[in-house]
């Protein structure tokens, strides 16, 4: 009996069990009834019949925040929704699929839930998108999305798009936002997008009625520091001194003056960043000056179109690496092929880098054996001579390529920028100045570590004792005056990234590059860096505090002169066993 009665009692326990999951599978698929999926509510909402429900159900999104409704408003707004009205039966939201036949015509499938649109025979129906409409947008609707598209990105995976969409609710400090942020503050895990969360909640809450929540607001805003709450936090303490409210009065002008030392401390970096920057360019222009003119004692004007051969031959180097190229130099027309490397925007400067440094030297080596040999010690005659040669490089420059710039795009990675506590790092900058301390490591080394630079030594410091030797100066000389010029080569391919290029680059920077080798001490590689270096931390120095580029110019000119008049000879003065 007690046996039968257990039986009886597991059959029961059994019995409820299997109606509970029953019930709870139910449960569930009636939830995933009534719960549309963001497809479906994008469709409802395109064929909806007044522009007033169409915002409805567009808004009603906003509880639901995903990258997929963007993307779905996108399209919409894009026109690429279109509406078909099927026989005797109503419009239907229709995206276009695969490819287009010979008429033009698509075949299509529903936006609700991506199946094919079929007609009565079982065929695809195929539309052409020109006879067809387009689900339309207005003023009123395209705002509303604007308003989902704000609160979907919030939820984006992304933390870059995420933090450019909270500082965007932070806009106009519109308290309905506050709980979709408030929200994601609960669940964020980045530091970076908590951070700017609390910022843009902050200055939301500035516009609060409640005092305290101002307050605290200006607290926190002057904790991290917010520079985009600058300008609100002065319209709060306008506010409490109008009210006479002295506690908001002094929380806004500890924020304010937090903010401000923050600023103080942005723009002495920055400063001394672009200052080394600008001084890093006049090392990679002057490196190779230093050498012609310093250790070879030759005037060469012509040493700016040097570095618009880099440039240019950057500029070639591009687009081989792309379409190619078209010149008409002289009139007859040249094309050069290009691999359209996919990858090629990022790979070409890569190879222009070494490209520039050879075009540059192989023009230099043909200059010094057919001009410059015979002007050593000449130098009144050394400075008209490449000075002629500059102005016949500057027009064959623009026989080639033309009188107006060319255009050289940046590689990604040096492209953008690297903030850190508000400071801006531009990579092409940071790229400069880890640039030109690979190049005067690379001539340091050549001109201690090697044998070129031991009879470079040699020879500057007697030239005829060394060709006594057996020093043959003149090859000397020519591999020498190669190399400066490959330097400036290598200058003009970095240029290239900062600035235009064009046939008169190079004179852009020539004065500013003599300047540089004459304070540092003509033939002196130390000087130079310690120059360029000096030089262009005091002229944006100046700029900075002065407000004005052209009177800091101005003024850096004026201590050249009088440097030049105290130490003619430059910070370091080169010594040499010469005696004439």
């Amino acid at each position: 009996m007690c046996r039968f009665l257990t039986q009886r009692a597991l059959q029961r326990v059994s019995l409820l069990l299997f109606f509970n999951l029953l019930l709870a599978g139910s449960f569930t698929w009636a939830k995933a009834q009534e719960t549309p999926s963001i497809r479906e509510v994008i469709a409802a909402a395109v064929i909806a019949d007044s522009p007033a429900e169409q915002r409805e159900i567009i808004l009603s999104l906003k509880s639901r925040p995903s990258p997929e409704a963007i993307s779905w408003l996108e399209k919409w707004r894009e026109g690429s929704i279109f509406l078909y009205e099927e026989d005797g039966g109503p419009s239907s939201a229709v995206l276009l699929d695969g490819e287009a036949d010979a008429s033009g015509s698509f075949a299509t499938i529903r936006l609700s839930d991506a199946s094919p649109m079929l007609a009565a025979d079982g065929s695809p129906i195929r539309i052409n998108p020109k006879t067809v409409d387009f689900a339309d947008t207005d003023s009123g609707l395209r705002r509303v999305m604007k308003e989902v598209t704000a609160l979907a990105a919030l939820a984006d995976p992304s933390p870059e798009k995420r933090i450019r969409a909270i500082q965007d609710s932070s806009v106009g400090q519109k308290s309905e936002k506050l709980p979709a942020l408030e929200a994601l503050q609960a669940v964020e895990k980045n530091p970076k997008v908590i951070r700017v969360l609390g910022e843009s909640i902050a200055i939301i809450r500035l516009k609060s009625r409640d005092r305290n929540e101002r307050i605290a607001a200006c607290r926190t805003l002057g904790e991290v520091k917010s520079l985009a709450a600058q300008d609100v936090i002065k319209s709060v303490l306008d506010d409490a001194m109008t009210a006479g409210d002295q506690e908001t009065i002094t929380a806004a002008k500890k924020a304010i003056a937090a903010i401000n030392a923050h600023i103080s401390a942005i723009n002495a970096v920055g400063t001394v960043f672009r200052g080394l920057s600008l001084g890093s360019v006049l090392l990679v222009v002057a490196i190779g000056l230093a050498i012609t003119f310093g250790l070879m004692g030759i005037i060469n004007m012509a040493h700016g179109e040097f570095i618009a051969i880099g440039a240019y031959t950057t500029y070639i180097i591009q687009n081989v690496f792309a379409a190619g190229l078209k010149l008409s130099p002289f009139g007859i027309s040249i094309s050069i092929p290009g691999m359209n490397l996919e990858s090629g925007a990022n790979l070409y400067f890569a190879v222009a880098l070494p490209a520039s440094f050879i075009a540059a030297a192989l023009v230099g080596l043909l200059l010094e054996r057919s001009v410059i040999r015979f002007l050593y010690r000449r130098p009144l005659e050394s400075l008209l001579a490449t000075w002629g040669i500059s102005l016949v490089l500057q027009q064959l420059f623009r026989l080639i390529f033309g009188a107006s710039n060319v255009q050289v795009s940046s590689p990604d990675w040096l492209s953008g920028n690297w903030t850190v506590n508000d400071v801006v790092f531009g990579w092409n900058r940071v790229f400069v100045i880890g640039f030109a301390v690979m190049i005067i490591a690379a001539t340091w080394l050549v001109l201690n570590k090697t044998s070129l630079g031991l009879l470079i030594r040699a020879v500057m410091q007697n030239r005829n004792m060394a060709a006594c030797m057996g020093v043959r100066t003149e090859r000397v000389n020519m591999m020498t005056f190669a190399f400066g010029c490959g330097l400036a080569g290598l200058a003009g391919a970095f240029l290239s990234q900062i600035g235009n290029v064009g046939p008169s680059l190079g004179q852009n920077y020539i004065v500013d590059a003599f300047m540089t080798v004459v304070v540092g001490g003509v033939g002196n590689i130390l000087g130079t860096v310690i120059s360029a270096l000096g030089i262009g931390m005091a002229d944006q120095s100046l700029q900075q505090y002065l407000g004005n580029p052209v009177i800091g110019k101005i003024l850096v000119l004026g201590a050249i002169i009088l440097f030049l008049q105290w130490r003619p000879a430059g910070i370091f003065v080169t010594r040499s066993r010469s005696l004439d």
